[in-house]
């Protein structure tokens, strides 16, 4: 007979992955989240029971051919942007999350939307767990976003929340923030794993139930991402991120996840004093003024589907340093670093020797190796004293051996530089980088007259 005693279960478990200790922790060993570290039940080894329960007519399954999309029609919020980003409309019962660094404008953004939806007709309620009525009412004066439809509550606790869901019956619901209200019902302060997934899942649960479109504001960690249980992000139909440099006015809105359309949507607005503006063609905000000077080149950069003119300017100077300067604004260092390694081996451009600093117009971040060429072709303009002219754009992925490659929707890209006024663009048919660069050498020299290209400065 044996005698092993049954293992016993580890007093202490993960409520995000499932990871067990014997001893409680802060942070999880497992998925490194922290305060989700819990004391288990014990397991009782009871099997608990349920009785189906037969659905109603009208939640009884039907056939996928019998459904139509009619009875789930888009509501547009007022701002094309953010209906952009959405994919055409806010979804009834859908939820949607919203995250991004504090003072970035989210509340501002919200309540832009609660005010543009109270002027459709439309009953919004605003609960704002951060603020008083008295500060949301003082931003809605300065942003004009005052209606009678559009109502104002200060609450922390989630029952109260409820009660006044089913007092004004509003047909947009926003709650600022999902970690500043608690739950009776789970342990822990406003703010706890625990907590936040309490009131998503019946934040969530009251919008399936009531078709009521739900606007959830949530906080971000030190690294970006949205604080709490990943689970969060799971239970919504919609994460958006909003996100902007605090040196410029300018913001973008971004869809990470999207069950009701696409997720590379980019929608564009500008702060302002008197609220948030939408850009619907932010073309001309990154694009300098005045003559063309040397060291500069325009490239098509696509922000999601929306494709955008952004101006690179580079900077040479002779260094007396043993290591010369790389500095960069807008553009990742390493990338420069690659990028100046071929042009001085595969097009004979040394610039070993130089400090080189390279920035975009407007702060706008350039991410995606399309703007190689750009870059390039800046760097190039910038050590021989030559300018770009304006009509002068180029697009093209640099490899190693010196050649330009293509880039995803290229043709997409040449169409809205043909209609912001590009009459020639630099890319992947110039093959390499050095008859790139002649080319455009020789649209330099045509553009300020020279009648031969010896009177431009080679390299």
């Amino acid at each position: 007979m044996s005698t092993r005693k049954p293992a016993k279960t580890p007093p202490y478990k993960c409520t995000e992955c499932g990871w067990t200790a014997v001893k409680w922790a802060g942070r999880c060993g497992e998925c490194q989240q922290w305060g989700t570290v819990v004391e288990a039940a014990e397991q009782t080894g009871i099997l608990r029971g349920f009785s189906p329960v037969a659905p109603t007519d009208e939640r009884a399954a039907k056939p996928i051919t019998a459904l139509t999309t009619a009875d789930a029609p888009r509501r547009a919020s007022g701002l094309g942007e953010f209906d952009r980003v959405l994919g055409g409309g806010i979804v009834p019962g859908a939820a949607i999350l919203l995250s991004g660094e504090p003072g970035v404008g989210k509340s501002t953004l919200l309540l832009e939307v609660a005010a543009s939806t109270a002027r459709q007709g439309r009953r919004v309620l605003y609960v704002s767990a951060e603020e008083s009525p008295g500060q949301v009412r003082l931003r809605a004066e300065r942003t004009g976003a005052l209606h009678d439809e559009l109502y104002l509550a200060s609450e922390t606790d989630l029952a109260t929340v409820v009660g006044h869901i089913d007092q004004v019956r509003p047909q947009l619901l926003i709650v600022d923030s999902v970690q500043t209200v608690s739950s009776s019902l789970s342990e822990g302060l406003a703010g706890h794993p625990g907590q936040v997934r309490e009131v998503a899942a019946t934040l969530i649960r009251i919008a399936k139930e009531r078709d009521l479109p739900v606007l959830i504001v949530g906080h971000v960690t030190k690294d970006g991402s949205i604080a709490g249980p990943r689970l969060l992000e799971h239970l919504v139909d919609v994460v958006c991120h909003f996100e902007g440099d605090r040196q410029t006015s300018l913001r973008f809105i971004r869809s990470l996840k999207n069950r009701f359309g696409p997720t590379d949507e980019v929608g564009c607005f500008e702060m302002t004093g008197d609220g948030i503006a939408e850009v619907p063609d932010p073309s001309g905000l990154f694009l300098s003024r005045g003559a063309a000077v040397a060291g500069t080149c325009a490239t098509i950069a696509l922000e999601g589907r929306r494709a955008m003119p952004v101006e690179i300017q580079a900077l040479v100077n002779r260094s007396s340093a043993p290591n010369p300067r790389r500095v960069t604004s807008g553009v990742d260092s390493s990338r420069l670093a690659m990028i100046l390694a071929i042009l001085e081996r595969r097009a004979g451009v040394t610039v070993s020797d130089k400090d080189v600093y390279v920035s975009t117009v407007g702060g706008v971040r350039l991410t995606e190796p399309a703007a190689d060429l750009a870059i390039a072709i800046a760097v190039a303009s910038a050590m021989a004293d030559f300018a770009v002219p304006h009509e002068v754009a180029a697009v093209g992925e640099l490899s190693l051996a010196g050649e330009v490659r293509p880039v995803t929707l290229a043709g997409q890209r040449a169409a809205e530089a043909k209609r912001l006024g590009f009459s020639a663009v630099i890319d992947a048919k110039a093959e390499t980088l050095a008859p790139a660069i002649a080319r455009v050498k020789a649209l330099a020299a045509r553009d300020l007259g020279h009648a031969k290209l010896r009177d431009v400065p080679v390299f």
